[in-house]
């Protein structure tokens, strides 16, 4: 069973049934005489993290915009927990369950860490203390129980209980991008759109977020899917359940990240051709990796 969603809509029962977090059904966008996607299809099931990897031009960044409601198709349809959102606005699929980061933070220098996942709460839980908090600096210090422990708790999960008291304005790149993603689980999403959270990060920074992303899938309680658009092909292919490969607006690969890592399509898209497969020292066969800016991130 399907339901059509609505700006007023509410999500029927049995969509959080449905094994299928996030869905793009046959997406096509076009710029004036650009294509920009031809086509395209994904599927994120619940509790998976989907990476969406290209060369530049590929379309990726279209493709997250469509996911995420700031750009409408011309063709095809978007489905979130089955239910089909292709035109409702991205403001109202944030309250369906989901939320997404940029690839430049778009925090407030002045608040502190605490502050900005207690304003994205109370975003999504109670809205109507919006407007009081911003007016009234003093009301983000009245907090309820829940609110303390839903928060506590992300710092922990994020490891940023150490700064919680810190304004953002003084942290490192790496800590900033932390509580990008903080503030948008804040909003108790079901699916989480990161748009090149890696961008700018050293190795050790990158290493860090990793491994935060795969442990805040493995501890969600409700089967929160991750989509991560990322440059450093060889961290998403580390992270990643299973990895789209984008190439002049098409789908040209797609399954786990062994099976894209040996695509021939994927290497062409890549290196401009398709190397010869290597000789192991046992004489199997062994494809080309697919290159990245790093080594590999704990394993693949």
């Amino acid at each position: 069973m399907m339901t059509t969603a609505t700006d007023a809509g509410t999500i029927d029962a049995t969509a959080d049934q449905d094994p299928v977090a996030l869905a793009a059904d046959d997406i096509t966008v076009h710029f004036g005489g650009l294509t920009a996607l031809s086509g395209v299809s994904l599927e994120v099931r619940r509790g998976n993290i989907v990476g969406l990897v290209g060369p530049n031009g590929a379309g990726k960044s279209t493709l997250l915009a469509v996911l995420s409601g700031l750009l409408s198709p011309d063709a095809g349809k978007v489905l979130l927990r089955g239910d089909d959102v292709t035109d409702v606005s991205a403001r109202h699929r944030a309250t369906r369950g989901l939320a997404r980061t940029f690839q430049q933070p778009e925090l407030f220098m002045g608040l502190t860490v605490r502050e900005h996942l207690v304003l994205a709460y109370r975003a999504r839980v109670v809205p109507h203390r919006m407007w009081r908090d911003m007016l009234d600096p003093r009301a983000l210090f009245r907090t309820s129980p829940g609110e303390v422990e839903k928060v506590d708790g992300l710092l922990e999960l994020l490891h940023l209980t150490h700064v919680a008291k810190a304004p953002v304005a003084a942290l490192p790149l790496g800590v900033i991008r932390l509580v990008e993603v903080g503030r948008a689980l804040a909003s108790q999403p079901r699916v989480l759109l990161l748009d090149e959270p890696l961008s700018g990060l050293d190795l050790h920074g990158s290493e860090n977020l990793i491994s935060v992303f795969r442990e805040i899938v493995d501890r969600s309680d409700d089967g929160l899917a991750l989509v991560i658009v990322e440059h450093d092909v060889a961290a998403v292919l580390a992270l990643s359940d299973m990895v789209v490969v984008l190439d002049f607006g098409e789908r040209i690969a797609v399954g786990t990240p062994d099976k894209v890592r040996s695509d021939a399509a994927v290497r062409a898209a890549y290196l401009g051709d398709v190397e010869p497969p290597q000789r192991t020292a046992t004489g199997q066969t062994a494809a080309p990796a697919v290159p990245g800016s790093r080594p590999e991130v704990g394993g693949a």
